[in-house]
Formats: structure tokens, sequence, C-alpha cells
């Protein structure tokens, strides 16, 4: 055990030292951080669409108050109204954010929007009719959209005036509000999808990024023959324990703090936000939990494949060929699992959650958006450890057999006739 721990301290002290693996894990980690304070900094209120907030209120109301609309810079519109119906305080309160400029003619509105000094208009025909004017129009415009809801209030108040109907009292009837008390027994599916989602994707590119390292450490280590007086110093098991677990700490580490540096920055802002990342990035601890335990445990499963597969290469550039095969099925089990993430209870997702080679993200999946029982839980996570175990033990016997193989890159199957034959 000593002799293990020596090779994975030599290992691990390797990422320390490695510049590029630092600075990426501390600039992401700092970057991803300030990024959630952004709206602390910038006015996002207009992007996120939610009240400016300069501080958290009280909930008695007091405290200073933020920038109030007033004080932004009002889009400009023109409006030509024959009729009447429309009034400056009705439109203040449909465009909020805009300035009207009430016009004789629609020529008068074209000329002022053609030089600037409206950026689009209206012109009213009637209740059910008007056109809109603009000079170029944004994919972002919403003019239209808002002066449809007003157009359609407007043609309700000239009914109710032409039919002798109270309009009060039309409306209170129109809009009465249905009232809705949610009970989620279970699990909010809607709430919980997009969390999933990117632990999922978090998970496929920390076992394909950290895998192909571990391949390709392996055989360059292959490649210049330092594994010839390696070998004959140390077990050539405890290499690839060494490697593999030195690479779990590295990518728990990395994806740890990047992780933890985003939850932490959003918990701390999430009022400025409006709570709109709540569905990616408020994530319950039984979640985290769950993609730790299976998350790590779906790493070290392909992480002792990688390395297997990288002692079958002699040179680094024949790592993706020999590792192709492990790739296809990490490749297969990510796109199973998104297409099957909006039905978490399905028999297809079912099976995957206890087969070793995916339940490392549909396990997890499960838990945020499904039911599982306890049962189920510890059933999956051990038949994924013990497949650890058994793909450890097969990756140790393909490593010994292949580091000090030279020449072209020996197949899976080649190798594992080999090992067969030499028992």
């Amino acid at each position: 055990m000593k002799k293990l721990f020596t090779v994975f301290q030599f290992e691990v002290m390797s990422y320390i030292k490695n510049k590029s693996f630092m600075i990426t894990t501390i600039l992401l980690a700092v970057l991803l951080g300030a990024a959630t304070f952004l709206p602390r900094v910038f006015d996002m209120s207009e992007l996120l669409g939610i009240d400016n907030v300069s501080e958290e209120k009280p909930e008695d109301g007091s405290g200073e108050p933020g920038e109030s609309l007033d004080e932004k810079e009002k889009t400009k519109l023109g409006i030509v109204d024959a009729s009447g119906y429309f009034q400056e305080e009705m439109l203040k309160e449909a465009f909020w954010d805009a300035e009207f400029q009430f016009m004789d003619s629609v020529d008068a509105l074209e000329k002022a929007i053609e030089g600037e000094e409206v950026e689009a208009g209206f012109h009213v025909i009637d209740d059910l009719h008007y056109e809109y004017y603009v000079l170029n129009k944004s994919i972002m415009d919403e003019n239209q959209y808002v002066f449809n809801s007003l157009m359609s209030l407007v043609h309700k108040q000239v009914y109710c005036a032409e039919n002798g109907l109270d309009f009060a009292t039309f409306m209170e009837e129109y809009e009465a509000d249905v009232n809705c008390e949610e009970k989620i027994l279970g699990k909010d599916g809607e709430q919980n999808y997009w969390y999933c989602y990117a632990l999922v994707m978090v998970v496929f590119i920390m076992i394909v990024m950290y895998g192909v390292m571990i391949a390709t450490s392996v055989t360059t280590e292959k490649s210049n023959r330092a594994i010839e007086v390696l070998v004959t110093s140390i077990d050539s098991a405890y290499l690839l324990f060494g490697k593999v677990f030195a690479g779990a700490v590295a990518a728990v580490v990395q994806v740890g703090l990047i992780l933890g540096a985003v939850l932490i920055g959003y918990s701390v802002n999430h009022v400025y936000w409006g709570d709109k990342l709540d569905m990616v990035l408020n994530i319950p601890s039984s979640v985290l939990i769950g993609f730790a335990v299976f998350g790590i445990g779906g790493f070290l499963f392909y992480a002792f494949l990688y390395g297997a597969m990288g002692a079958l290469a002699s040179k680094t550039e024949d790592v993706n060929k020999t590792s192709g095969a492990v790739q296809m099925v990490i490749m297969i089990v990510y796109f199973v699992v998104m297409f099957q993430l909006q039905n978490p209870d399905g028999i297809i997702m079912k099976v995957c959650s206890f087969l070793p080679f995916s339940s490392y993200t549909a396990m997890f999946v499960r838990i945020g958006m499904g039911s599982v029982a306890f049962w189920e839980l510890a059933v999956s996570a051990v038949l994924l450890y013990i497949s650890i175990f058994f793909s450890g033990w097969l990756a140790a016997k393909i490593y010994r057999m292949g580091t000090l193989r030279y020449g072209n890159p020996i197949s899976i199957t080649k190798a594992l006739k080999d090992m067969k034959n030499a028992e």
C-alpha cells in the first residue's frame, strides 16, 4: 500500500504542478463565480425580465429603492389615433418603458420614423384594426404583441358601450381568477429538468476529458520507455491504480471548485437574478449526494478502462483508436439518458439506472426527477462499485500485459485472448 500511495502522491503532484490545469481551474472558478455577481454591478433587469434590485429590501418595503423607470432612457414611439380610443395614461400603463408622441397623420408618423425621432409607431384604424410602422424591425421587437393586448382591451370597452354593459362588471367576470393550489407529492420534473441536464453534461465531460488524460499518460510512459524502469521497481497494478485514483481526485477537486464557486455565488446573489437560474443552480442536496456517489463511481469505472486502453497503444496518436469502443459506449449512454430525461420513471431509464456503465448518470437523474426506492439506490450503488472492482482488476491485467508490448496498437479482443492463453 505504501508503494500505491507513493504513485498516487506523485500523480496528484503532477496535476498540481501542471500550470494549465491549475490556471484553468482557478480561472474558471473565479470567472464563473464572479459572473454570479454581475446583476449587482450592472443593471440586468431588462434582460432578466425583473424589476431592478439595487439591494434586498426588508419585507415591510423599507430600504433604499432601486433605479426607477423614469430614470431610464425611454423608447420613443408614435401613434396616430383619430378615433380617440387611446389616452396617454392607458398607453403608459401598457408600454411602461416607452414615451408616446401623438401625431396628426400617417405621413407625419412615417417622417418621424425615417428621421429617427421615434423608433416605431401605430396607426389606429378602428377598435379591431391598426397598422404598425417601423424602419428596421428587430427580432426582439415586442411592440405589436403589447399593442394587440391593448387593442383587445379597447374593443371590449367599445363592445360594452355599444351594448349597454357595465365594463367594470364585464371585465371582473371575464378575467375571473382560477385558483389552483399545487400539491406535488413527489418531484417537480419541470423545475428539476435543467439541473439534471446540466449535471449529466458535467459528468460526461469529466469522464471523457480525464479518461483521455489517464490513457495518454499511460501511453506516454510506454512510448518513452519509462515504463520499463517503473515496472522493475513497483507492481504495474499500483501504477494503474495510482493514476486512476489521482485522476479521480483531480477531477473532483477541479469540478468541485468550479461548481462550488457557481453555486455559492448564486446562493448569495439569487435575489438579484430574480431567482431566474433556480432551475439550473438551485440543486437539492439529495441530487448533489447522488451525483457525487454515482458520478465518482462512473468516473472510476471508466477511468480504469481508459488506463487499460492506454496500455494497448504504443504511441499517443493511437489512444483514440484503442479507446474508441469505450468512448462509443459513453456516447451511447449519454444520448440515451438525454433522450429519456423527460421520462425518468420509464422502463429504459430504470434499466439504465442498474447497469454499471450507465447508472452513473441515470440513477441521479431518477433521484432528481423520478421516484426511487432506497433498495434501488442501494442495489445500483453496490452493482456499480462491484463493477469498479472488476474493471480495476481487468484493467490491471491488461495494463500488465500491454505496457511492455510495442509496435502496432493491440486490439481489446487480442488482449483478452492473450490473457486467457497466458492463464
